[in-house]
């Protein structure tokens, strides 16, 4: 589970990132409540719109983002990047202190923060395997998961409480000081053992990565699934401080929700770090799992009784972006890594844009029982879809002749057959993996 830890390297930024996370997740609470109940009289849609303003750059700078993410230096980037966070968390902090921060002023530096993350979030995905081997890629996605995760459960709840204790502008400001310790965790890593990058790149730009995943149905169904479950299902901040409200409850309410919800999403990281690999087929029922409890939490009568359901919740929403996280990173050409990961940072963040203001819409109109239904609604769409590729492409029948021909040859070592799972790997995805490619011919 923690094979990743034997790389220096990567517990330096483990550590860094924890700290940064609880941060972040920390003034996450803070904005989220500041516009709901600060700036606006409880409007959702306000929020939405502050979240579309927020994640819609990772979709419109994605031909630049991905291209930076793979022709400079990760470390670089992200020192960089780090350093315009603290920067904007302490404008927003102080603003919030002076009594003059409004509501058009959140909406800039909302997009601001967006804009700054579009670069961040690219360079972050790929700087894991600059650290880790190959083998150790997806486990360290998976711990990364779990690091985020983990910060979610202290970060909400200390939020909503220094929130009532000290007001939300100070909760930015605690936030500016916690990317010191990422910048501190990247000044300190040993530079000479991080991979160097591509000699070769592919110059195609972002249409080299669009076409690489265009021509893997596999990689178009993780897509499809992430984009309808980031645009319809994540906006939890809508669906947990809305609910919060209609039960009754605070700020600090409201942060322990998201503090619960993080529990069940630390253990599916966990849980995902103990795999070998990433499979799709995790990925497709993870997605009906999300829609099944969606359905069921917003059924939920107490407060007590939604908070348990956000377990089940964010345990099959982090299994299945950890999961798709770890296999679009194992099994793409890494030439084009910083691209691809570019177009699925786009997808995951940039459907926030187009499903957020519906989904607040939603709440304000019908209720926030409605909004999560919705969500839940997208998931098992989803699902269906992926179930339909698994039947209609082939995979299935040929994992069923795998499993055949092991039993036929117990001789064969088990490492050398299971190397490539046919419902796992498509035929594109083996054109780009020489290794397996091999093993699977022999």
């Amino acid at each position: 589970m923690f094979r990743s830890f034997s790389n220096v390297n990567y517990r330096i930024w483990f550590g860094g990132a924890l700290v940064s996370n609880v941060g972040g997740w920390m003034q996450a609470t803070a904005q989220d409540w500041v516009v709901l109940t600060e700036l606006t009289n409880n409007d959702a849609a306000a929020m939405g719109a502050t979240m579309a303003l927020q994640f819609g750059p990772p979709l419109v700078l994605v031909s630049l983002t991905g291209w930076v993410a793979d022709r400079f230096d990760r470390r670089r980037i992200l020192l960089t990047t780090q350093t315009a966070l603290l920067a904007l968390a302490v404008a927003v902090g102080t603003l919030l202190l002076l009594g003059v921060m409004t509501l058009p002023m959140m909406f800039c530096f909302a997009a601001g923060f967006g804009v700054v993350n579009a670069f961040d979030a690219p360079a972050r995905q790929t700087f894991v395997s600059d650290m880790v081997s190959a083998s150790e890629t997806s486990n360290a996605v998976a711990l990364n998961s779990a690091s985020f995760n983990l910060a979610r459960m202290i970060g909400p709840a200390v939020g909503g409480l220094l929130i009532v204790a000290i007001g939300s502008g100070w909760v930015f400001i605690v936030n500016a000081a916690t990317f010191l310790a990422m910048i501190v965790a990247l000044m300190l890593m040993r530079r000479s053992q991080l991979a160097p990058r591509p000699k070769h790149r592919n110059r195609g730009g972002l249409a080299a990565g669009f076409r690489y995943v265009w021509g893997r149905s596999d990689l178009r169904v993780v897509f499809v699934t992430v984009f309808l479950i980031g645009a319809f299902g994540m906006n939890f901040p809508i669906f947990a401080s809305t609910m919060a409200i209609e039960f009754g409850a605070g700020a600090d309410g409201y942060g322990i929700l998201s503090s619960i919800l993080a529990i069940g999403s630390l253990t599916g990281a966990l849980l995902a770090a103990r795999r070998d690999r990433a499979r799709v087929r995790v990925v497709i029922f993870a997605a009906g799992g999300f829609g099944v409890f969606a359905f069921i939490s917003a059924a939920m009568p107490t407060y007590a009784a939604y908070a348990v359901t956000l377990m089940f919740t964010g345990f099959t929403i982090v299994t299945l972006l950890t999961t798709a996280n770890g296999y679009v990173q194992t099994t793409t050409d890494p030439a084009l890594r910083g691209r691809v990961l570019a177009l699925y940072m786009a997808v995951i963040m940039g459907a926030t844009p187009i499903g957020a203001p519906i989904a607040g819409w939603v709440a304000d109109t019908f209720g926030p029982r409605t909004a999560i239904m919705l969500g839940g609604v997208a998931g098992l769409v989803a699902c269906a879809i992926g179930v339909t590729w698994v039947l209609t492409s082939g995979r299935l029948h040929r994992d069923e002749n795998r499993r055949f021909l092991m039993t036929l040859d117990e001789t064969r070592p088990l490492s050398v057959i299971d190397e490539v799972d046919p419902v796992e790997f498509s035929d594109e995805a083996a054109a780009t993996t020489p290794i397996r490619t091999a093993k699977k011919s022999s």
